[in-house]
């Protein structure tokens, strides 16, 4: 519970600081109540990850069932969720590998961040933007590959 409080914090501090973002006193009474609700409430940090946990698992059902280029290895790397994928940084935020074999010398590979603004939006839009991004990432090989 505390690295979770920390990282709240984090983000007002962060927030508080970007010169380039307006900063809206809605913003951070909203962020700093969520850290109060979280002290006041510690379950509440275990019903958070239940959520995210079942929201990803919908997401990563949504992605399976709608992959139609089958060229294209999607490896899932969330904490909390996926134990065995090898090639992933566990230790840093929830993002999806992608890995394109153009070769049997040559393999491409692109990380598609899930941030927490990510994680946020619906799982059919997040589902949407991973797609596209997998759409994307094999046009840029090909693209690459044909010269």
């Amino acid at each position: 519970m505390r690295t979770e409080i920390k990282e709240r914090l984090e983000e007002v501090v962060t927030l508080l600081n970007d010169s380039d973002e307006v900063v809206l006193d809605k913003e951070v009474k909203q962020k700093l109540e969520k850290v109060l609700s979280l002290l006041s409430d510690p379950d509440k940090l275990a019903t958070e990850k239940s959520e995210l946990k079942a929201r990803m698992l919908e997401i990563k059902t949504l992605v399976d069932e709608a992959m139609i280029d089958l060229e294209v290895e999607v490896e899932y790397c969330i904490p909390d969720l996926v134990a065995d994928a090898t090639s992933c940084d566990m230790g840093g935020e929830a993002h999806i590998l992608l890995s394109y074999s153009e070769d049997e010398y040559t393999t491409r590979t692109r990380k598609v961040s899930l941030g927490k603004t990510a994680l946020q939006s619906s799982p059919k839009d997040l589902t949407l933007h991973i797609l596209q991004a997998i759409e994307i990432f094999k046009e840029e090989a090909d693209d690459i590959r044909m010269g």
